[in-house]
């Protein structure tokens, strides 16, 4: 039997990047992000990849990386497209963003029929949360049964802009109590915070928060579907509106309709937000490089 199925989101438009962040280089040949992500992930044992892109950025998405994992594992492609939606509903003229995360991985209903986890294609994420989740994955666990790597909110900031993060609440368990989706968090005078409705409110930045690190089981498909409904009828005419898997999660647990274990990492996290992040995270992986935690060029 093969090893679970890693997900990429790899749709989403980069607006604060100003581009393709997902194809931007960061390794000392050229790799990008999500190289070092199936790199760590298929070591972990990981059994196939999912990417889910959106159709205009199929060519230079293949040339810069699908090609190269094409050879080392069975690789599958998803179109997360504006028009991917329920029947009875159509997309606002407006509209130009994707529909956010919820909706990515609802896309990949029909390819993914074995436990999985999905990432960021932009975020480096370290070979020990993929261990992780790998080992939680293989688990015999019931179907809601699901999983989130944790990360400690301050060593996720960029020193140059706003992020968005799943603020958590863990139980002494070590399972998920509470996640809410923030999209504007930052710093103020050396301060952790986030901005809503124009408001500032302060938070600790030893809150764990969420980096769309997750391990799920088929069954969320029937729980993302109906929601997503939902969350358009109530929401597909605000043009910057998203549905957050948070989102999701948060309903779930509200609900008693799933659990979630926090797997924690002592990783170091690097993501790319803005251009002027670059820099940081090629020095970061080029000192992994250099301490031999990876080989200079990952694919030949």
């Amino acid at each position: 039997m093969g090893g679970p199925a890693l997900v990429v989101m790899a749709a989403g438009v980069g607006s604060r990047f100003g581009g393709l962040k997902q194809v931007a280089p960061i390794g000392p040949s050229g790799e990008i992000t999500v190289a070092y992500s199936v790199y760590d992930a298929l070591r972990a044992g990981f059994g196939r990849v999912v990417f889910i892109i959106r159709r205009e950025m199929e060519e230079v998405f293949r040339d810069r990386i699908g090609r190269f994992v094409e050879r080392q594992v069975s690789t599958d492609y998803v179109f997360q497209e504006l028009d991917r939606l329920p029947p009875g509903f159509a997309v606002p003229s407006d509209r130009r963003k994707p529909w956010g995360t919820g909706h990515a991985i609802l896309c990949c209903r029909e390819t993914v029929r074995e436990p999985f986890a999905v990432i960021n294609a932009d975020d480096f994420y370290g070979a020990a949360a993929y261990r992780a989740l790998a080992g939680f994955l293989r688990e015999d666990r019931a179907p809601t049964d699901y999983a989130m790597v944790g990360f400690v909110l301050r060593n996720t900031l960029s020193p140059h802009g706003t992020v968005a993060r799943g603020l958590c609440e863990v139980g002494a368990d070590g399972f998920l109590r509470h996640i809410v989706e923030r999209t504007e968090i930052g710093q103020r005078d050396g301060a952790t915070g986030y901005v809503e409705a124009g408001r500032w409110t302060p938070v600790s930045g030893d809150v764990p928060v969420s980096m769309n690190m997750w391990g799920f089981r088929p069954a969320l498909f029937d729980e993302l579907a109906p929601r997503f409904e939902v969350f358009l009828r109530a929401n597909a005419e605000n043009p910057k509106s998203e549905f957050y898997i948070p989102m999701v999660v948060g309903d779930l647990l509200r609900e008693g309709r799933a659990r979630v274990a926090v797997l924690p990492t002592a990783d170091s996290w690097y993501g790319v937000t803005y251009q002027e992040d670059l820099p940081a995270v090629r020095e970061a992986v080029a000192t992994l490089v250099r301490q031999g935690r990876y080989p200079p060029a990952l694919w030949r």
